[in-house]
């Protein structure tokens, strides 16, 4: 063999070792969504039971925030919320269960971290919910802070991030105070509830869920002070950018319809808009849909199963549930909040 003939063959090989290398690629990287299409419905990890965020009612639907996330991806992909599958997982199997496959995307109120992505192999496409650390207490106890504790017991989850939190906040701070970890959410309001602590500790839209839930919620007061940065969202599998792409722009999309106020009663006149963002938002100019693997509609899906960002925060949490939760950080940025979304465009 020549030793042009040599090169022309190795420049042969690395060719098509590349060209595998791209296949392979492109094929795990759209492994998620194709698997969902074909099997005909979403399969979404929740939590097994947080009031507002994900709750299965006395007729067996679930309800809330992280519910509704889950049938807006239903609804983008099949047009139908109703084509999900809910998997109820408690803390310490939720991300083992995504990592397994047995979950298509983890929905259920976790807080995004360096190394969840980093050492779980995890993505956190977006946050949907930012959150703090704050502490819930008996009005007997009478603390106005938690620095104002003096030998309390503070009830907090094991496998979460608020043990961390609590316990650096505690020895930075001096403070006066004992946790103790229970082994699950609903271990820690009974121990609560029997007073074998006085306090609770946890994100504060938690604590709003569990005071909600207690004989008499006004007895028991969340306090101001928050303690950490909780950027709640969904979470995927790393390797696959085509999910990680689509469950992020689901929420994006979420956000830009509230934004541009095109909701379920408007979107008849949307349709008809001459404005360059509200028709690409719903699909008359070009194909954002079709980039991601989804319908031209995607977006109208969204809007006319499941609402707006705001319209499913407000239907979940808002001040007018039971939670009571001022929409605060998770307004608009232009409504003086940090939830923000790049254009569709």
């Amino acid at each position: 063999m020549t030793l042009s003939t040599q090169r022309a063959a190795a420049a042969a090989t690395i060719a098509l070792a590349l060209a595998a290398a791209c296949f392979s690629a492109g094929d795990a990287q759209a492994q998620t969504l194709k698997a969902v299409t074909d099997r005909g419905t979403l399969v979404c990890g929740v939590s097994e039971g947080l009031a507002g965020f994900s709750l299965k009612d006395d007729k067996g639907r679930w309800t809330g925030f992280d519910v509704d996330f889950c049938r807006a991806l239903a609804a983008a992909i099949f047009d139908d919320p109703e084509k999900v599958r809910f998997v109820p997982l408690d803390a310490d199997k939720r991300f083992a269960a995504l990592k397994a496959g047995d979950i298509d995307v983890l929905s259920r109120n976790s807080t995004w971290t360096l190394a969840r992505e980093a050492q779980l192999g995890l993505v956190f496409p977006a946050t949907t919910y930012y959150d703090g650390q704050g502490f819930m207490l008996r009005n007997s106890v009478g603390a106005q802070s938690p620095l104002d504790f003096k030998d309390v017991k503070v009830c907090v989850r094991e496998g979460t991030t608020n043990l961390r939190n609590a316990a650096d906040y505690f020895a930075a701070n001096d403070v006066k105070a004992t946790l103790v970890p229970i082994a699950d959410a609903r271990g820690v309001v009974k121990a609560y509830d029997e007073g074998r602590c006085e306090v609770i500790t946890s994100d504060v839209s938690q604590l709003h869920a569990e005071r909600a839930g207690l004989k008499t919620p006004t007895d028991h007061a969340i306090l101001p002070d928050v303690i950490s940065k909780e950027p709640l969202g969904p979470a995927v599998r790393q390797g696959d950018d085509q999910w990680a792409r689509v469950v992020k722009w689901i929420h994006f999309a979420m956000l830009n319809a509230e934004e541009a106020g095109v909701t379920a009663q408007t979107l008849d006149r949307a349709k008809t808009s001459e404005k360059p963002e509200i028709r690409r938002l719903v699909g008359n100019d070009g194909d954002l849909g079709g980039a991601l693997g989804l319908g031209k509609d995607w977006v109208v899906r969204i809007v006319r199963h499941v609402g707006t960002y705001g319209e499913v925060f407000e239907r979940n949490v808002g001040v007018k549930t039971p939670l009571g939760i001022p929409r605060g950080l998770n307004h608009l940025w232009s409504s003086g909040g940090i939830q923000y979304a790049p254009p569709l465009q």
